[in-house]
């Protein structure tokens, strides 16, 4: 063997051992860790806290069955401070940890800064994120925990024009990478319908006057206003909605009636109207389950942003038992079109499919706030099954004329 030829022969065997040695850190590894870079302060406080605790929730009942292919999970948790800079920081510091999967942000402006980390190192990274460019990228790393704008805006368009029958909507919106996109998502779904968007308003996150907001809205002389913006500030669009004696449809999506909005907004949220992917109050047995457990853990009621981060981890777990297992690259591939039966995983809370660029699908529900509480009105099926598919026994409910 000639000099160079050794010296090539000696590289590749360096480097074969080098991959191997990749290869198996994580079957050696004694647990399976999980980072979760989460907002626990700034604007995403309520959003990112209730995502940690359904987390650990989910964690610690997995780890108490026996983890995951033997193995028990062991989750850290950093405070994004709802800042896409620190956001994107953090997750470099969790995959330099080795971590297998990172949960969050859930903001989408910080999420679409941090994930060309995870990307990549190659890291599994669920979001609760719903702004539909997150998934436009072809990040083959980056899943949903909840839906996307393309999938929810549509179902909330044909609600506003064939349900609530309005010949034309204001929108309110925050001016962030989550606000603009429901805007263009709703523009496009209300393209052909028979509502009109006679308004678009602009606001800024964190903001507190949305007096402003309001008169505009008013003085569009809109049969409706669509509401879409982060949790606190959707609170305070309800209360000045109030206050300026607003008597029409507000409808929104999950944000508008969530259970802190609903608590920060107290009378003003009631007759507030949304679509939800996710509620404690669906008459689901395994969603019912999942609220009880998470009030005695928490000792407070769970918002959807809670139950993003519980199903979360039982779809990684379906994930990683399917490929059998603790390969990185394997799950995040195995995510692609995976399908998650609850017989098998109650934890999911719901069948859901995932698609090729890690948007998922599954029931959604019509609520209204009624005496300060979501009440269901009415279940959307699935874009790809009829509802009778996916909730077997449940009770079909059907829309209030309005």
């Amino acid at each position: 063997m000639t000099k160079i030829n050794a010296r090539q022969f000696a590289i590749k065997i360096i480097a074969t051992c080098a991959l191997m040695t990749s290869a198996s850190s994580l079957f050696a590894q004694e647990f399976i860790k999980i980072a979760n870079i989460v907002e626990l302060s700034g604007g995403g406080a309520s959003a990112g806290t209730n995502f940690k605790n359904g987390i650990e929730l989910a964690v610690k009942e997995i780890n108490a069955s026996g983890g995951i292919l033997g193995k028990k999970i062991q989750t850290t948790t950093a405070d994004t401070q709802s800042n896409p800079g620190v956001a994107k920081g953090l997750t470099q510091k969790a995959i330099d940890n080795d971590v297998f999967a990172i949960f969050g942000p859930v903001f989408s402006g910080s999420i679409m800064v941090s994930m060309a980390e995870s990307r990549k190192a190659e890291v599994p990274n669920f979001t609760g994120g719903e702004a539909a460019s997150i998934t436009e990228q072809g990040n083959p790393y980056i899943f949903r925990t909840s839906f996307t704008q393309a999938t929810a805006m549509p179902k909330v368009a044909r609600y506003i024009s064939d349900q609530a029958k309005l010949k034309s909507i204001a929108i309110i919106y925050v001016n962030n990478d989550f606000g603009k996109g429901g805007l263009d998502a709703m523009k496009k779904a209300l393209a052909n319908a028979s509502t009109k968007v006679v308004a678009e308003i602009s606001t800024e996150p964190g903001q507190v006057d949305f007096s402003a907001a309001v008169l505009k809205a008013k003085q569009s002389n809109a049969d409706g206003v669509f509401a879409y913006s982060n949790e606190e500030e959707s609170a305070r669009i309800l209360r000045e909605l109030k206050k300026q004696g607003w008597t029409k449809p507000v409808i929104g999506e999950t944000t508008l009636t969530g259970q802190k909005v609903i608590e920060l907004a107290g009378d003003a949220a009631n007759g507030a109207v949304a679509h939800v992917g996710l509620t404690v109050d669906a008459p689901l047995p395994a969603i019912r389950a999942f609220r009880a457990k998470f009030e005695k853990e928490y000792k407070y009621i769970s918002d959807h942003n809670g139950m993003k981060g519980y199903s979360g981890i039982y779809v990684l777990k379906a994930a990683i038992e399917k490929v059998g297992k603790l390969d990185r690259k394997a799950v995040a591939l195995a995510m692609k079109g995976l399908k998650v039966n609850t017989d098998r995983y109650p934890g999911a809370l719901m069948y859901t499919e995932f698609d090729n660029k890690g948007d998922l699908d599954r029931m959604s529900f019509m609520v209204e706030v009624k005496n300060g509480k979501q009440e269901v009105i009415d279940m959307v099926a699935p874009l790809g099954l009829g509802t009778k598919d996916v909730v077997k026994g449940a009770p079909m409910l059907v829309t209030p004329k309005k």
